[in-house]
C-alpha cells in the first residue's frame, strides 16, 4: 500500500462525519434545567458494533444493557445518552428504564430494541424519568440530522463538568474507497484507568469483521483510554463504543492486512486525541499533564511507570504550583511496582517553553528555577524519563490538581 493510501487525515465534524450517520440532542430536563442533556446517535443501516467498559465492579444499568447487546452479536444502530444521572446502583427499575428507552426508539424509528444502545453519566444513585427519556427520544427522533453542527451539539449535550466538547474525524482510503471515522466522548471527572474512561462514542462508514473491530478496540486503549488519569477513581459507567456500517463499500477486513493496520492507526489517531482532550478538561484543570517514559525494560513497565507519574497527587500539584519538585515523580515511580534501578534514570520537564534536566542517573542537577518555572508554567507540560533499561517505552496524559477540583466535587448533587 502506497504511503499516500497510508496518509490519515483530520476533518472537521464528530460523530457525523462518516456516511450513514446522523445526529440529534434536545433538552429532557433530567437533571440540568437551562441546557440540551440527552443525545441521540443514529445509522441509517445496522452496524457491526464493538465496545470495552469499565473494569469497576459496580457496573451501571446501562453498562450492563450495552454488554449484552455487543456480545450477542446483535447490530446495533442507534445509541442514546444522557446526562445528569448514571442509572447506577438503581437495580430493576434502572434496567426497566434502558429498556424503555430502546423501545422508544423501536416506536419512533423502526430500530429494534436490541440494536439500540444507551448510555448515562451523572449522579449516582438516582433513578432515571422514563417519561421525559421517552419524550427525549421522540423529540429527537423528529429532529436527527448527517450535519457536523448536529454532531457537535451532541457532543456538547452529554457533558456534565466537562468545560469544552469533545469530538473529531478522520478520513482514510482503503481499496481506493475514502472512509470516515469520527468520534465524541465526555469526561473530566471519575477518571482513571483501567477502561475507556467515561463515555465515548465513535462512528465509522468502514466494512469489518465485527471480531476484527473488537479486537482493534480493544488493543487501542491500552496506549490511549487506559492511560490518562484525573482524579484516581473509575466510574462505574465507562463505555466506549463503535459502529460500523460498511456504507465506504470498501471490500469487508477480514483479517490483519494493510487495510486493517490503516485502520487501526487510524483508530488509535482518533483515541489519543479523544483521550488527550478528556485528561486536559479534568475537573479544575489547568494543565495538560503528560508523563513520557522511555528505556523500559517492558511495555508494562513503561505503562505502569508513567501512569504512576500523573497518577500521584503529590506530582499533580507540583504541576499545579509550577514547582520543579523532582523527588515526587521519581516517587511515584519506585512505588509504581516497577522494578528499576535509580542510578539508570534520566529525568526532565518538557514544554513548548523549553527542556530542563534535573536529575541525571541517581544524581540531581543544579537547574535555573526561572526556566523551570517558565517551563512548568505552559497549558501542556511533560514530564520525560528515560530508564536506560531497554526499548520500550509508553506516555500518560492526566493534568493538575488544583483548588477548584475540590469545590466542584463538594457542591456535585447541589
Amino acid at each position: 500500500m502506497s504511503t499516500e493510501k497510508m496518509q490519515i487525515k483530520q476533518i472537521g465534524g464528530g460523530v457525523t462525519a462518516a456516511r450513514g450517520f446522523q445526529a440529534a440532542c434536545c433538552e429532557a430536563n433530567i437533571k440540568y434545567k437551562d441546557r440540551t442533556d440527552m443525545a441521540m446517535v443514529y445509522s441509517e443501516v445496522p452496524c457491526e458494533c464493538a465496545g470495552t467498559f469499565t473494569s469497576n465492579v459496580v457496573k451501571a444499568a446501562c453498562v450492563q444493557w450495552d454488554q449484552k447487546i455487543v456480545s450477542s452479536g446483535d447490530k446495533m444502530q442507534a445509541v442514546v445518552i444522557n446526562s445528569g444521572i448514571a442509572n447506577a446502583c438503581t437495580g430493576q427499575e434502572g434496567w426497566d428504564a434502558c429498556e424503555a428507552t430502546a423501545k422508544a426508539v423501536e416506536k419512533e424509528l423502526g430500530v429494534p430494541a436490541q440494536g439500540v444502545a444507551v448510555a448515562s453519566t451523572g449522579v449516582i444513585g438516582m433513578q432515571l424519568p422514563v417519561d421525559k427519556l421517552v419524550n427525549g427520544v421522540a423529540a429527537m427522533s423528529r429532529t436527527l440530522a448527517h450535519t457536523m453542527e448536529a454532531g457537535t451539539a451532541a457532543s456538547k449535550a452529554i457533558m456534565t463538568t466537562d468545560t469544552v466538547n469533545k469530538e473529531i474525524a478522520v478520513t482514510f482510503e482503503i481499496g481506493g474507497k475514502t472512509v470516515t471515522l469520527g468520534g465524541m466522548s465526555k469526561g473530566s471527572g471519575m477518571i482513571h484507568p483501567n477502561m475507556c474512561t467515561m463515555l465515548g462514542f465513535l462512528t465509522t462508514d468502514l466494512s469489518i469483521e465485527k471480531a476484527l473491530l473488537q479486537e482493534a478496540l480493544s488493543d487501542v486503549i491500552k496506549d490511549t483510554f487506559n492511560m490518562i488519569t484525573v482524579d484516581g477513581d473509575t466510574s462505574t459507567n465507562d463505555t466506549l463504543l463503535i459502529m460500523a456500517n460498511a456504507l465506504a463499500e470498501n471490500e469487508t477486513i477480514t483479517e490483519k492486512n494493510e487495510a486493517y493496520t490503516v485502520f487501526y492507526e487510524a483508530l488509535f489517531m482518533v483515541c489519543r486525541y479523544l483521550a488527550r482532550r478528556m485528561a486536559a478538561d479534568g475537573e479544575g484543570a489547568s494543565k495538560l499533564f503528560e508523563a513520557k517514559v522511555v528505556g523500559a525494560k517492558t511495555k508494562e513497565d513503561a505503562r505502569t511507570l508513567s501512569r504512576a507519574i500523573v497518577g500521584s497527587n503529590l506530582s499533580k500539584a507540583a504541576i499545579y504550583g509550577c514547582d520543579a519538585n523532582f523527588g515526587r515523580f521519581l516517587c511515584a515511580m519506585g512505588y509504581s511496582g516497577a522494578l528499576f534501578d535509580q542510578n539508570d534514570v534520566e529525568l526532565f520537564f518538557e514544554s513548548k517553553n523549553g527542556r530542563l534536566q534535573v536529575f541525571d542517573r541517581g544524581t540531581p542537577l543544579a537547574f535555573d528555577e526561572a526556566l523551570a518555572k517558565k517551563i512548568m508554567e505552559s497549558e501542556e507540560v511533560t514530564v520525560f524519563v528515560d530508564m536506560h533499561e531497554g526499548t520500550e517505552e509508553a506516555a500518560a496524559w492526566g493534568c493538575d490538581l488544583t483548588y477548584d477540583y475540590v469545590k466542584i466535587n463538594a457542591d456535585y448533587r447541589s
